[in-house]
């Protein structure tokens, strides 16, 4: 990241969303013209015609590539957790950024499956963000500081760049941003998230619609409500969506924590993830409601909710699959094979 686009204040930040580049419409342009001439009925491929069309205007090249695909996942510590509104401590935040480390979550896994290249950053885990239901969850030089932690993390030759996260009451601080900007009630943004039933649910529940209450009147915007309801890895995931598409790198948002993060860029500039993906639809019932305010289509739905871009390594293997179709089908003329009359 360049000294120009480095923030040094969140307003700076809010400005770097007006500049930010959109498609490349002659490489997309390049796609179109070659799609209907390949050996295959048009349209035939579905949702694949529309990964590699998307893939060729991000990266801005024809054919797309999905060489260098990585994977970037960021770990928080929340105080909203001494509210017991998850089914395990925060100290498990450090242990699974432990277990990253040694190669045994499932992301890495799945990483080591899909030849996806993983970095993960843990963001001060001894600090755990503010209770934001009795002030905001950062200050803004903290925001500010998980922001650029994100934006340095971004790799400049990937070719999609998939984001997720760790962190013991994120899906509380998710349904928050949620609920905070697009209204319904506080249950139905709010889920299960690590495993919580009952009247540990129904307090979740009560300290989501508490929090934005609270926050509501008081935020002037989608990134002043990330400072207020979100955490370090929320703030560090918007981060690397920016920094992804100043260096033309399509991003892979994994489940609902990582949407959550993502969409109070959209909320403050419209346009701010049209180079976004969602992988898949998690189980948490907010994402589903968060998707359709979006108007995007996760990629698949396998039930899965663990977070740590699991969902969004997987879907490299789809937009594999979109890109090599695209580049490595042959024409009818190329294959001798007649064409539709």
């Amino acid at each position: 990241m360049s000294d120009q686009t480095r923030p040094a204040s969140l307003d700076d930040f809010r400005a770097l969303l007006e500049t930010l580049p959109g498609a490349d419409e002659a490489a997309a342009e390049r796609v179109r013209a070659r799609e209907p001439q390949l050996t295959k009925p048009p349209g035939s491929l579905g949702r694949l015609e529309e990964l590699s069309l998307w893939l060729a205007a991000w990266q801005g090249r024809q054919p797309p590539a999905m060489d260098k695909p990585a994977a970037r996942v960021f770990a928080g510590n929340h105080g909203i957790t001494e509210k017991g509104v998850s089914a395990y401590p925060s100290e498990v935040t450090a242990q699974m950024v432990l277990n990253f480390e040694a190669g045994g979550a499932a992301i890495n896994q799945l990483c080591k499956v899909f030849g996806v290249g993983l970095a993960v950053t843990a963001l001060d885990l001894d600090n755990p963000t503010n209770d934001f239901t009795e002030e905001a969850a950062m200050d803004e030089d903290d925001c500010l500081a998980a922001i650029l932690t994100g934006m340095d993390a971004v790799p400049d030759t990937a070719d999609v760049l998939c984001l997720g996260e760790m962190g013991i009451g994120n899906t509380t601080s998710a349904a928050a941003i949620c609920h905070a900007l697009y209204g319904g009630s506080a249950g139905d943004w709010t889920g299960a998230g690590t495993g919580v039933t009952g009247a540990t649910l129904s307090a979740k529940v009560e300290v989501v619609g508490e929090a934005v209450v609270l926050h509501h009147h008081l935020a002037t915007d989608g990134i002043d409500f990330l400072r207020r309801l979100g955490g370090r890895e929320l703030a560090a995931i918007a981060g690397a969506v920016v920094a992804a598409r100043l260096k033309r790198i399509p991003v892979m948002l994994d489940g609902f924590i990582s949407t959550a993060a993502a969409t109070t860029l959209e909320a403050t500039r419209q346009g701010a993830l049209d180079h976004c993906q969602i992988a898949h639809l998690s189980a948490e019932p907010g994402h589903k409601l968060l998707s359709e305010a979006l108007g995007k289509n996760p990629i698949f739905d396998l039930g899965m909710r663990l977070g740590e871009a699991s969902g969004a390594a997987l879907a490299v293997g789809v937009l594999r699959a979109a890109a090599d179709c695209h580049g490595g089908m042959a024409t009818f003329a190329e294959a001798g094979v007649s064409d539709k009359d």
